[in-house]
């Protein structure tokens, strides 16, 4: 799990990024700034997105606030991580696994996440758009409050994942796991859960949604 600094900026209550040390190869547990107090921002900001992508396993990284542009996530391994408040932009990470990781209110746009492997996460108020999770394993995730749009969970086992009062815009269920999964109280438009078992899944009390129903509200 990370660890959660406070910043060193008096007044500030907002976490502070990790600081790498490339001589030892490790992320230091010491204090340091966040992303709007670093006075060295864009040397932090550049460790960390080098240390992503020279490491197929990462642990405990706090990277709150950074931007990741042009990546390649493919079968990296992340535990314990914060990506809160990021923003992500053509990513490819196909495969990638996610433990106890989060990335509430983070915006997601031309990602490819298909066959990915995400347990215990949060993606709380972020917003995706033209996402694919396709085929991936998203179990006691939670995606409540998110705007997603143009995007595809079909064939995803979401069981015991949440999207209590998001927004969903062209997004596809289609033949997914959706036991335990909790949609109550989502804005629904040209959305489908076709072949997926949705009386397993929990709606508002007032919907009526068969297998085979595209959804629309």
């Amino acid at each position: 799990m990370f660890t959660v600094n406070k910043c060193l900026c008096p007044d500030c209550n907002d976490s502070a990024l990790s600081t790498i040390d490339f001589e030892n190869d490790t992320i230091k547990d010491s204090p340091g700034y966040c992303i709007n107090h670093a006075p060295n921002v864009q040397e932090v900001t550049e460790n960390i997105i080098k240390y992503v992508e020279t490491h197929e396993k990462i642990i405990g990284l706090n990277a709150t606030g950074i931007n990741f542009e042009n990546m390649d996530f493919s079968n990296k391994k992340f535990y314990g991580c914060s990506f809160q408040h990021c923003t992500f932009l053509n990513i490819q990470a196909p495969e990638a696994r996610f433990r106890v990781s989060f990335f509430d209110f983070s915006v997601f746009s031309d990602c490819n996440l298909q066959s990915s492997n995400i347990q215990f996460s949060s993606f709380a108020g972020s917003t995706f758009s033209h996402v694919i999770f396709t085929g991936s394993d998203l179990v006691h995730a939670n995606f409540c409050g998110i705007s997603a749009y143009q995007s595809s969970f079909d064939d995803a086992d979401l069981y015991n994942s949440r999207f209590i009062d998001s927004t969903l815009n062209c997004v596809s269920f289609r033949n997914c796991n959706l036991k335990n999964a909790n949609f109550m109280n989502t804005s629904r438009k040209d959305v489908s859960f076709k072949l997926s078992n949705t009386r397993s899944a929990v709606f508002s009390p007032e919907e009526n949604i068969s297998e085979n129903d595209e959804g629309e509200v």
